[in-house]
């Protein structure tokens, strides 16, 4: 059995006059903001979820301090988003890192940029940003369906939920699709939408782990007495790229993990599926010279044992001489000519990234090439994508969130405007 639902007559509009409708699927940041573009254009909105509440991801994500944006130069900025940068640099000129500073006072919340250039909300915390923003929503005429999971479209164009009561079929002028990507699936994040999207004709990339750790195959001595310890003051690579990035990374139970792994993930990522493994250069010691560290390790120990020389000489103890033992042979350990080069270029091989409901992010999605540049789909014309459902991805830092948030302006832009011209019809 289904039933059809109406979208509900928003406050403030004069009898007679009903404003055009748009539903806006999906309850994360991305589908926040598009909802609220939309209804001070005017629109009727209503903001659909599957969960019993909204914005789960982001007050998950802000656990540990609500990251918001970044405060690097624009052109740095715009180059974190890789092959996608062209096209999301359009969306920052709609809606950019400034923007989202200017959408938390709006909130009521003053930021600061801290040491990293991170962005934060003066009390780093994402519930009370979550209360306002949803309130300011309501205020507005915003209404909400929870526990109204997507399911695509009926034949006739109507958009399908399950409910707890059933399935329910709903109609819109205008539809802002903002599903998430496909990991986090505990909060509703889980990729459904990929195959209702797929039967429609749009065109969809496979989804994809990305800020995510990888497998090491580690010795298990090695990972029951080092997993969950931090690596620290070190810097990586993937082999075969100049670039070193510095930071530190934790040490798991199968592998890596962490945020300078997490900033390597999608070239990683991508060796791996290429060539069945990738590389990860570290180098232990970067405030070290390779010279500095030869001299130290030449240098005569005498009754010392060679932990103890590593130690006084470099300094290096603990997780990291256990990577050195690791990642060589017995044969260099003695041998500075030989281990100097691998202390400074330390190789971890990678096997496997973790899974993607453990990622942070996904890649993959609706393809660029599927939307207008408004954001609507091609194949489902009054339909526009936000958010992570797109094919883009961007490292931690504030970039993910800047970006979802940058093509909900666009994409409810797309809407009004769709809902301008075609009010005739409507």
């Amino acid at each position: 059995m289904t039933n059809n639902i109406k979208n509900e007559q928003s406050p403030g509009n004069e009898p007679g006059q009903a404003a055009p409708s748009a539903f806006v699927v999906g309850g994360g940041a991305a589908g926040l903001h598009a909802a609220r573009r939309l209804a001070a254009a005017g629109a009727r909105v209503t903001v659909f979820d599957a969960m019993a509440s909204v914005g789960r991801k982001f007050l998950l994500a802000g656990k540990g301090g609500l990251n918001l944006t970044h405060a690097e130069p624009l052109p740095a900025f715009t180059a974190r988003y890789g092959d996608a940068a062209p096209r999301v640099a359009a969306w920052l000129d709609r809606f950019g890192p400034d923007a989202v500073r200017g959408l938390a006072r709006e909130l009521g919340f003053d930021t600061f940029v801290g040491s990293s250039g991170r962005v934060f909300p003066l009390d780093m915390k994402a519930g009370p940003m979550m209360r306002a923003w949803v309130r300011d929503l309501r205020e507005a005429g915003v209404a909400f369906r929870v526990r109204h999971r997507f399911l695509g479209w009926t034949s006739d164009g109507a958009l399908r939920f399950q409910t707890p009561d059933g399935e329910v079929h709903a109609r819109a002028d205008a539809t802002v699709l903002a599903l998430g990507g496909g990991s986090w699936s505990r909060l509703g994040s889980d990729g459904a939408w990929v195959e209702p999207l797929r039967a429609a004709g749009v065109s969809v990339a496979a989804l994809r782990p990305a800020n995510c750790g990888f497998d090491c195959d580690w010795e298990p001595r090695f990972a029951a007495r080092w997993q969950g310890q931090p690596l620290k003051t070190v810097a990586a690579r993937r082999s075969g790229t100049p670039e070193w990035r510095r930071g530190e990374l934790l040490v798991t139970a199968t592998g890596i993990e962490g945020s300078l792994v997490y900033a390597l993930s999608a070239g990683l990522r991508d060796a791996l599926e290429r060539d069945g493994r990738a590389i990860l250069e570290l180098d232990l010691l970067p405030d070290h010279s390779q010279a500095a560290v030869h001299a130290a390790l030449a240098a005569p120990r005498g009754s010392r044992s060679r932990s103890e020389h590593w130690r006084r000489r470099l300094g290096l103890t603990g997780l990291k001489a256990a990577l050195v033992h690791a990642c060589t042979t017995r044969e260099h350990w003695d041998d500075a000519d030989a281990l100097a080069p691998r202390i400074k270029s330390l190789p971890l091989v990678l096997t496997r990234t973790r899974p993607i409901d453990e990622a942070i992010s996904t890649a993959g999605g609706v393809t660029l090439d599927a939307v207008d540049e408004h954001l609507m789909l091609r194949a489902r014309p009054g339909v526009f994508v936000a958010g992570e459902m797109l094919d883009w991805e961007a490292p931690t830092g504030g970039y993910l969130l800047t970006a979802s948030l940058a093509s909900a302006m666009v994409a409810a832009h797309g809407a009004s405007a769709w809902l301008e011209a075609h009010a005739d019809a409507l």
